[in-house]
């Protein structure tokens, strides 16, 4: 919705949905980990090609729109100190040195990036964590195994879940050591982070009916035929994907693994527990929808810029 209010065209804006999740360095990492090389490049290339698949059609199916005006955000991403409009921009990017910068990007990863993410990439832990021992072998191989049947079922409960691209790895890995195909595994890669219906009902409000019509079919299309290929290059490069899963995880050492495994649950007790503590104390309806009384004094809670 900011690309969109800062005149990107809604191409460019359907490209960026599709594309984000599954070519992010964390979405990267943590499928090489759980997964295996062939589909820690599968992943992004595939989602690259959807992309720009979804943003051509957008831009060449509908009419012409008119250019909206760009107007870049060019505010200080460290603190907040320039609007990059009252400032000369020049002057501020040497506002903050190497270190101040290095430490704003520690700090955003740690608390508001990793707040984000916690709750759900723990949920998929669980969720493959349970698919893994509650669930018998014979399900998934009798059921799901592979083909068109197994991508569209992955396709059906991955458009409507809301799982981001960190919390989906796990739970693929779980299926594919079922005996889920890998291409019916990346099918549920690229659906379950791209589309969920509050992304659905944002779409329809922000680009329109046609727009999000595009943006579902171009995924939907394309990560089944994806996961055609993805199935042809396994047996091709004789490699077996319940063989492959996690195998990469191994060459961290013991002791680093554990090391990481104590900082990552340590930095995950906040957003754990605000979360937690959000669900349990529930504010109610009728008080959440009448404001309070506007005070003089009032300003915004981070740079106190203006009212509220």
């Amino acid at each position: 919705m900011s690309l969109r209010k800062q005149g990107a065209n809604k191409g460019a804006v359907t490209s960026f949905l599709i594309s984000t999740p599954e070519s992010g360095v964390d979405s990267i990492a943590i499928t090489y980990a759980l997964l295996d090389p062939l589909m820690t490049v599968m992943r992004p290339v595939a989602a690259f090609f959807t992309a720009t698949m979804a943003g051509i059609a957008e831009n060449f199916s509908g009419k012409d729109e008119p250019a909206l005006p760009m107007r870049a955000d060019l505010s200080c991403p460290v603190d907040g100190c320039c609007n990059g409009i009252d400032c000369d921009p020049e002057v501020h990017r040497r506002h903050h040195s190497f270190f101040e910068k290095l430490f704003s990007g520690l700090r955003y990863a740690f608390t508001d990036f990793w707040d984000d993410l916690a709750v759900y990439f723990f949920f998929g832990l669980l969720l493959a964590g349970m698919i893994t021992v509650l669930v018998p072998d014979q399900f998934f191989t009798v059921y799901l195994g592979g083909g068109l049947m197994a991508m569209l079922v992955m396709l059906i409960a991955g458009i409507p879940l809301y799982v981001c691209a960190t919390a989906s790895t796990p739970i693929a890995a779980a299926l594919i050591l079922k005996g889920v195909s890998p291409g019916a595994a990346l099918v549920f890669l690229l659906v379950g982070p791209a589309t969920n219906m509050a992304t659905i009902t944002v779409l329809m409000g922000t680009l329109g009916k046609r727009s999000t019509t595009i943006y579902l079919a171009a995924i939907a299309i394309c990560a089944v035929l994806f996961g055609f290929v993805v199935d042809a290059l396994y047996p091709l490069f004789d490699l077996s994907p319940q063989a492959a899963v996690g195998l990469d995880a191994e060459t961290i050492p013991y002791w680093l693994g554990t090391v990481a495994a104590v900082i990552l649950v340590t930095i995950s007790i906040r957003p754990l527990w605000k979360w937690t503590k959000m669900k349990i104390n529930k504010p109610d309806l009728h008080e959440a929808a009448t404001p309070a009384p506007l005070k003089n004094d009032d300003t915004m809670p981070i740079s106190g810029c203006g009212p509220t």
